[in-house]
């Protein structure tokens, strides 16, 4: 167990937490929630050891381990970049590593010692017995399967594990490091905001593998999908205190807006007594007759224990984009369209047309060309091939570098007062607001201002400029719950047409009705939103199970092929060739399992203290053990090499 016991925290002459005290227990998947710096990244700092609190401790036992995946780090000081992508994730398992060499030491030194039964000897046993249950615990003997689960869980392939870190971007390069901590399974995950490197398969096979995980988990997100998947517990940070329900993160918005208006009803009637005491004492002040009723009510006003309202809902404030003048009915059109950069193909041959109207998420794997093409579509961006824009298209293009264009000497509202135009210059201020820029903040330049701070005044002078095609590309990663429910309220409502790079769920359902798929250089249109083309996807994969035969997908028969004679006994020797391969697979598969099933049976013989009574017949298991072991880690790898060689084939074949 960790204890957060009197934590307290002053930043810019206010609390970010002022004697907040929690527990975090084995099994606890909590998330932490809050505005936009109401000091969430500073305790997950301060749990992590790497900054200290004013006051109070942090209260953990001496071999409790932490992994933590911040949300700014620069990968690239903490990773071996020289190192291959897989030899820099065995890098985390020191642990692994220590403990099995260990138990080789005791092993050969059992091997050779007479004087069994001594106090020695069993201190030897009892050790070895102890190391082999962490070393169970830790996934030792089957840490090779649990690497290329973890790695194809996160995107990555096998061609992937044998590049160099440094080939990868800082997005993949952070995925590297989530890697690393969940297999190294420390007794508590903290993440700062993990999605936000992650595309959406990924993200799913994270909330698969936190949810089932046998340590704590406390992590910061503005993904509400992604809470309500993973988290059984939710800690809300406001004005310096907390709030700790079990409850999954739509369950605790729930109670706390219940809460609110119960606080906000109290704090009226509170309000009224105070103003009609006050009024009292100044009528009253002067006469000498009512004095000592005056001086009672003083003390009754000075003893009233005021109520403090916890910060504003900023999630009902509506704002509309100003009117635009209507395009055409096809607003673009590509035709043959490719991209490369070198000789990396990014797009091939795309055909896609988007109609006046039309709300599109681009979604698909980090690397795919979705950002890629909405620069194409914004004109900025060269191209190969035919791109048609619609008559009367105007464009707002918002991408993930557009704080760069942001003029450094201007202050935030001096930006957001040059891009407004007609009604909205009364409530601009409300708009800074619900993008969390209030007081003195509005007049802060731009050159002192946070990533996050830049990204989200872009998104507010973004709602400013008149256009009747928007290009978002992933425009909720620096903003809180609130900030993007006023986004996604101006969205829905907006008359134009819009493009949307997004791996945030819970923001796209509702707001589009067409998802387009990039994947293997090439868009796959499906109407409808993100939900029903998650459902989609996962009807495909059953009927694939219920089919049970992989080379219908990769053989489909492209229209434009002709069915000549050659090119049937060609398909059908393929597929032969590709039978026997599936078969090898499912051989390999089975040996996997049966080594595995060995194996585990003889760790829970080596659990058990008696069994190292027998000194021979535990250096027979011992030995056999390894050698179990040693062709488990070979049929991995025979089962990997075969995944490659199928994943091959089509190429092999066109």
């Amino acid at each position: 167990m960790l204890i957060v016991s009197n934590l307290s925290i002053h930043f810019a002459n206010r609390y970010l937490f002022d004697g907040i005290t929690f527990s975090v227990n084995p099994g606890d998947r909590i998330g932490l929630i809050g505005r936009n710096g109401s000091g969430k990244t500073t305790l997950l700092n301060i749990i992590a050891g790497l900054q200290q609190a004013e006051e109070g401790t942090i209260i953990k036992p001496k071999e409790y381990r932490i992994g933590y995946l911040p949300q700014e780090e620069d990968p690239s000081t903490t990773l071996r970049m020289t190192r291959t992508v897989k030899d820099e994730v065995y890098s985390s398992l020191e642990d692994i590593d220590s403990i099995d060499l260990r138990l080789i030491e005791i092993s050969l030194q059992l091997e050779n010692r007479t004087d069994i039964g001594s106090e020695s000897y069993n201190k030897l046993v009892r050790e070895q017995s102890e190391l082999h249950e962490r070393f169970v615990v830790l996934g030792g003997h089957s840490i090779e399967a649990e690497i290329v689960s973890v790695m194809k869980g996160l995107g990555f392939d096998d061609y992937d594990l044998s590049r160099n870190v440094s080939e990868l971007s800082g997005g993949w390069q952070m995925r590297i490091e989530l890697a690393k901590i969940l297999l190294s399974k420390p007794d508590c995950i903290l993440l700062d905001e993990p999605t936000n490197h992650l595309d959406i398969d990924s993200i799913m096979w994270v909330e698969s593998f936190l949810r089932n995980y046998k340590g704590s988990v406390l992590l910061v997100s503005h993904d509400r999908t992604f809470l309500d998947s993973v988290t059984n517990r939710t800690i809300e940070i406001s004005n310096g205190k907390i709030y700790d329900l079990n409850k999954s993160y739509t369950e605790f918005v729930k109670f706390r807006d219940e809460q609110r208006r119960q606080q906000l009803n109290a704090f009226k009637g509170q309000q009224r007594q105070i103003a009609e005491t006050e009024k009292y004492i100044e009528r009253f002040r002067y006469k000498a007759t009512l004095a000592s009723r005056v001086q009672s009510k003083i003390k009754m006003l000075d003893k009233i224990e005021r109520i403090e309202m916890d910060e504003e809902d900023i999630s009902s404030i509506r704002f509309k984009f100003p009117d635009a003048t209507r395009s055409g009915r096809l607003v673009t059109e590509t035709i043959g369209l490719s991209k490369s950069f070198g000789d990396k193909i990014v797009l091939k041959d795309i055909n896609i047309s988007i109609e006046q109207g039309d709300k599109v998420a681009f979604i698909g794997r980090n690397g795919e060309g979705k950002t890629t093409f909405s620069k194409i579509l914004a004109g900025v961006e060269s191209y190969d091939g035919n791109l048609k824009i619609g008559y009367n298209v105007s464009i707002g293009f918002y991408e993930q570098q557009q704080t760069e264009f942001l003029e450094k000497d201007s202050t935030v509202f001096d930006i957001i007062d040059k891009a407004a135009t007609g009604d909205i210059r009364t409530r601009l201020r409300q708009l800074l607001g619900a993008f969390l820029f209030s007081g003195e903040d509005i007049y802060k330049k731009v050159k002192v201002l946070s990533g996050g701070e830049k990204s989200r005044l872009a998104i507010a002078k973004l709602l400013l400029q008149p256009s009747n095609f928007l290009i978002l590309d992933e425009p909720t990663n620096h903003l809180d719950m609130g900030s993007k429910d006023v986004l996604k309220r101006a969205l829905i409502d907006y008359k134009g047409t819009l493009v949307i790079v997004s791996h945030d769920r819970e923001f796209l359902h509702g707001l589009t009705n067409r998802t387009v798929l990039f994947k293997n250089k090439k868009l796959i249109d499906y109407p409808g939103d993100i939900y029903e083309f998650l459902e989609k996807q996962k009807l495909e994969s059953l009927r694939e199970v219920e089919i049970s035969n992989k080379e219908v997908k990769l053989f489909e028969a492209s229209e434009k092929i002709s069915e000549s004679k050659t090119y049937r006994e060609g398909r059908k020797k393929l597929q032969r060739e590709m039978t026997k391969l599936n078969k090898r697979i499912t051989k390999c598969e089975a040996e996997i399992m049966e080594l595995e099933i060995d194996i585990f049976a003889l760790e829970d013989e080596f659990s058990n203290a008696d069994f190292y009574l027998d000194i021979k017949s535990s250096q027979k298991k011992q030995k056999e053990y390894k050698e179990k072991k040693d062709k488990l880690e070979l049929k991995v790898d025979e089962w990997s090499k075969l995944h490659l060689e199928l994943e091959d084939f089509p190429k092999n074949y066109l």
